[in-house]
Formats: C-alpha cells, sequence, structure tokens
C-alpha cells in the first residue's frame, strides 16, 4: 500500500530518460544571414526569369489563329435566322474567308470556340445521365430525374441522350478551304481520334443487345431525341455508321464540359498526308464554308474558329510564362531591397542603435 502511494508522486510522470522523449536528439538549426538568405534571392530570381523566357519563346513559335464568324460575312444572314427558334429546322450555310500570313508547321489543330457560354453552372452539369450514356439498357428508356426537363420529348418518349448538356450540343460543321494561284482544293482533317481515350473506351457506349443483327436505330427505338437536335443520336455522323449513338465523338467532345465561360473544342487535326499540307498549312487565303446552326444570341455569346500549332507545352497560353517573370522580377526587386537595407545597416545593425 505504500509502496503504491510513492509510485502515485510527481516522479512517476516524468517521461523516460531517453534521447526522443527528453529531447536530446541531435538538431541542426540554420543561422540566417545575409550572406546565406540574398544569394538565395538572387537564385530564385536567375531561375524565375530563365524559366519565364525559356516558356515564353516557346509560346511564341506557336502560331494560333481566331476568326470570328457569329455574324461575319454571309453569315449574317444566319445569324438573323437563328433568331427564331421557328427556323430551327431549316438549314443555313455561310462562307467566311481569311489570310494566314505564316505557314502553320507541323500538326495544326481546328478547333470550334464559344463566348459567354456557361458549361460550368452545376444545375447545367448535373443534367446528364452518365449510366445513360455508358450504354446501360434500362437508363436508356428510364433516365435519372437529373435530367428533368429534359428527360422526355412532345410525345412522352425518354430522351437518349438526355439532359441539357446533351440537349445544348453545339451543331455546327466545317469545310476548310485553300486557295492557292492554281486552284482551290479541301484542306483534309481527321475527324476521329478526337476525343479522350477514357472518354471514347470507357465513359461512354452504345446500349448492347443481345440480338447482334440489329441496326443502331432498332437499338435506340422507342426513345427520342433530344428537342433542339435535326438528328437522332444513331444517325449523328452518316458518312460513318460506326461513328453515331453515344460513342460519336462530337457528342464525347462537348460533353466534357469547360471550366471558363469562354473555350475552344478540338473539332478536326490536319490530315498531313497529303499534298500541300505535309509540312503543315501554307500561308495563303482560306475559306470556311459552314453549315451555321447553333445560336448564341440568346446568351449573347459569340462563335469563332481556332488553327493552332501545338509544341510540347501546349497551345499558345502566355500565363505561366508571364506568371514566372512577374514572380522572379518581384523576388529580384525583394533581393535588391534587402541588400540595400543589409548594405546601409550592416551586418550587426550597429547603424540601427544609433
Amino acid at each position: 500500500m505504500g509502496k503504491a502511494k510513492a509510485n502515485a508522486g510527481p516522479l512517476a510522470r516524468r517521461p523516460d530518460n531517453s534521447a526522443f522523449k527528453q529531447q536530446r536528439l541531435p538538431a541542426w538549426s540554420p543561422m540566417l544571414t545575409a550572406q546565406t538568405v540574398l544569394p538565395f534571392f538572387y537564385g530564385m530570381a536567375t531561375v524565375c526569369v530563365l524559366l519565364g523566357v525559356w516558356l515564353l519563346v516557346t509560346v511564341q513559335n506557336t502560331h494560333e489563329l481566331k476568326v470570328d464568324y457569329t455574324h461575319a460575312g454571309s453569315c449574317d444572314k444566319c445569324f438573323e435566322m437563328r433568331k427564331d427558334r421557328a427556323n430551327a429546322n431549316q438549314s443555313c450555310n455561310c462562307t467566311v474567308v481569311f489570310n494566314i500570313e505564316n505557314t502553320f508547321k507541323g500538326d495544326v489543330f481546328f478547333y470550334y470556340g464559344l463566348i459567354n457560354f456557361h458549361q460550368n453552372l452545376r444545375q447545367y452539369m448535373d443534367s446528364r445521365d452518365d449510366g445513360q450514356m455508358i450504354g446501360r439498357n434500362k437508363n436508356l428508356k428510364n433516365p435519372s430525374s437529373y435530367c428533368e426537363p429534359f428527360i422526355k420529348d412532345k410525345n412522352g418518349l425518354p430522351i437518349a441522350p438526355c439532359g441539357a448538356v446533351a440537349n445544348s450540343m453545339f451543331n455546327d460543321s466545317f469545310t476548310l478551304v485553300y486557295h492557292s494561284a492554281a486552284s482551290s482544293r479541301v484542306v483534309p482533317l481527321f475527324r476521329k481520334g478526337i476525343t479522350w481515350y477514357t472518354d471514347k473506351n470507357v465513359k461512354f457506349r452504345n446500349p448492347q443487345v443481345e440480338n447482334k443483327t440489329l441496326t443502331l436505330a432498332q437499338v435506340f427505338e422507342g426513345t427520342g431525341q433530344p428537342l433542339y437536335w435535326q438528328k437522332p443520336v444513331y444517325d449523328l455522323d452518316p458518312r460513318d455508321k460506326n461513328n453515331n449513338g453515344f460513342i460519336n465523338e462530337d457528342l464525347i467532345v462537348w460533353m466534357r464540359e469547360a471550366a471558363f465561360p469562354n473555350f475552344k473544342k478540338l473539332y478536326g487535326v490536319l490530315n498531313r498526308a497529303i499534298e500541300p499540307f505535309t509540312e503543315g498549312l501554307p500561308a495563303g487565303n482560306y475559306s470556311v464554308l459552314i453549315s451555321y446552326n447553333f445560336p448564341v444570341e440568346y446568351f449573347q455569346g459569340r462563335k469563332e474558329v481556332v488553327l493552332s500549332t501545338v509544341s510540347w507545352f501546349g497551345g499558345q497560353n502566355n500565363f505561366l510564362p508571364i506568371a514566372y517573370l512577374v514572380t522572379g522580377c518581384l523576388i529580384l526587386l525583394l533581393a535588391v531591397i534587402l541588400t540595400a537595407v543589409w548594405w546601409k545597416f550592416g551586418k550587426t545593425g550597429r547603424n540601427m542603435e544609433e
């Protein structure tokens, strides 16, 4: 009894006499002096500036051309026509002419761009049925409630694909034409292989049926097309029956929502196997023949065609190079100020005591 009371004293709570618990482990505490801090600041400033210059030169070696066709050239009549939804099923074609001053060497990517279209709204992004897009038969005829109000058509048929994202799919089409001194010829574009691999092979699949002889139209029988579509999902690309349904690449590209209201999405890639495009897009006069379907008046938006080359760093984006340059300059300025302070007051700070 007496021994138990002795162990309950203040010494019973003392940590073990070890280097770890008694905090006797070896430690290193750097002495921050002007001779160690200032070289670090100058070194960081040099690294940031050099990286910024390198990235800026890399970006400047890429080419990008944007052509706004909202109501440019003969597209003005189509723009006015699309203001009225009653004309939604009427076709309208127009042409926009532009010039490329310098050759776009290497791979050239053809994008369509939208301005002031907010794909990043939460309710808009949720308005889809991923189970339907992955090919689940139960979701094909019974879409998710998230698709409301784009879940059934006027005849009461379930919409495939349902939801606001699919319903607002961009449906302009383009033909790029090169006008040389001798003749005019269509610029060949790869229209397949423009999606992410995981999207094409994992996230988007057509419904599977036991009867393999059924056509895609029969597979989607009993469903309706989105309200603002001009074609059903099984006939989006009449030229290629393997590019229809939920695996249509234009649909897949559109369904990956953009993070900002001004964005561009890939439409095609230059086929460099055909002359005179083996080196890229030659300088000269071009025109784009446009099937003008997508209205932008309702959200005060604009449409554009974007031609761009890329490097290992990506497309023409100056943000990161400028960020490195600004950061490097700020660090250099801070280093100069600290150097002046140290030079004036001295290492020991005696001048500050006087």
